[in-house]
């Protein structure tokens, strides 16, 4: 019998996941089938529901619900309550879902082990204050940075979300207007989806530090605006999200099926094919 996972989202219809768990699938020798899955912004809790009471097995879970999937579980893994928000969705027997995050598991091996990022010591600002930032904070305070700002347009969701993760390390949070009155950072890291509109956050122009890398949690043509702008601002190394991306399902993979795949071919085959 082949199960069925999937990743729900709006929009969904540009996912790269199924191509990804089909690789792993492949390579590691699973019964398993996965679609996307589009769902209306007021409907994640009914189309998941009949998803897993149709015999689906988990979802992998994108903007905008993260924070509705946290609330849609009947409980969180440890890390998952920690951030507040979900990406992953496991059936469990007796149709008991737990929500999952390894938002966080996949940005950090992307940055330290594909790309060899220094995190420890280092000043680090996360652009952003919604499920996609939540999901990243704590990991990265766990790699010990000197500090961690959080800008979000709405100053105070983004100081609410640094007091919230303050005991895991020096947290601040401040509005994008604040950003020229900041010190450069080392690591940039864009979490908002302003770039699936085409859009970006108005970043002062020395945002920057030498040698900074820019990261952005999404990848493909909505990467594009920030990585433009990183470039004409002097970053030594900018990157789109299509490794986290690779490595966070990989995550979601071995909690549902037990088995860690191998994602340097798969990250390889993705790159090869996004040209």
């Amino acid at each position: 019998m082949t199960d069925r996972y999937a990743v729900i989202g709006n929009p969904v219809a540009h996912s790269l996941s199924p191509d990804i768990h089909a690789a792993f699938a492949a390579q590691t020798g699973q019964a398993m089938h996965y679609d996307r899955l589009p769902a209306e912004p007021d409907a994640f809790a009914a189309t998941a529901r009949a998803f897993f009471e149709a015999g689906g097995r988990g979802l992998n879970v994108t903007v905008p619900f993260k924070l509705d999937a946290a609330d849609f579980a009947d409980r969180l893994s440890d890390r998952a309550r920690a951030a507040g928000a979900v990406n992953t969705l496991i059936a469990h027997d007796q149709g008991r879902i737990e929500g999952d995050n390894t938002d966080g598991a996949g940005l950090l091996r992307d940055l330290q082990h594909n790309r060899a990022v220094t995190l420890t010591d280092r000043r680090l600002l996360v652009l952003g204050a919604g499920g996609a930032a939540q999901g990243v904070i704590g990991p990265l305070l766990a790699a010990e940075p000197a500090n961690l700002i959080i800008a979000n347009r709405t100053a105070s969701k983004a100081q609410s979300m640094a007091e919230r993760f303050a005991a895991q390390g020096p947290t601040s949070g401040i509005g994008f207007a604040d950003l020229a009155d900041s010190t450069p950072v080392d690591v940039l890291i864009n979490a908002t989806s302003a770039g699936l509109a085409g859009a970006l956050p108005d970043l002062p122009a020395n945002l920057l530090a030498p040698g900074a890398t820019a990261y952005d949690m999404v990848y493909g043509a909505a990467s594009q605006p920030f990585q433009d702008w990183a470039r004409q601002h002097g970053a030594a190394a900018v990157c789109d999200g299509l490794g986290m991306l690779v490595e966070q399902a990989a995550e979601s993979f071995h909690r549902w099926r037990g088995v860690r795949p191998n994602t340097a071919p798969v990250l390889r085959q993705l790159r090869a094919g996004n040209g």
